[in-house]
């Protein structure tokens, strides 16, 4: 595979995901070099880093102008989007804040949860950043929590 060191500035698409193991998460970053929807460019970015996932997971929100520097993996096939592992993000400018009846992080002890109006279901992880599962209903949360303490899948 080809892959080279990158740096980019760009908008954090949505709301991050937690990745596959602790520490880790997903996320989509648009970048225009003309501020032209028809120019834009989506990155799928992915980052190991810990600090870095704690911050798209708990700080960082869509909208946000970031700086990210990583190795970029080109698409494999036409069509498909580059992959961005991510070693080092600075952000460079804060997306206006949005309403809180739209969507509304939460802290549940050492547990986060978001909250999203247009959803019933309710992501859930440890303020590390470690994904504990999703919640079938705000209702659903503690039962949630003590499943994943008690080592079952969550």
């Amino acid at each position: 595979m080809d892959t080279k060191p990158f740096t980019v500035d760009g908008f954090l698409y949505a709301v991050p995901t937690p990745g596959t193991c602790p520490g880790t998460a997903r996320f989509e970053l648009i970048s225009s070099p003309t501020d032209d929807p028809a120019d834009d460019t989506v990155f799928f970015c992915t980052t190991e880093e810990p600090r870095i996932a704690y911050a798209l997971l708990t700080d960082i929100q869509p909208g946000d102008l970031l700086h990210v520097s990583g190795t970029l993996v080109p698409p494999v096939a036409t069509g498909e989007g580059a992959l961005f592992t991510v070693d080092a993000l600075e952000v460079l400018a804060a997306a206006p804040m949005r309403e809180l009846r739209d969507m509304v992080l939460d802290r549940y002890g050492p547990y986060l949860v978001v909250f999203d109006v247009d959803t019933d279901t309710v992501p859930v992880f440890t303020e590390n950043g470690a994904w504990v599962g999703e919640a079938a209903s705000p209702d659903a949360i503690g039962d949630l929590i003590e499943t994943y303490e008690n080592g079952g899948d969550g």
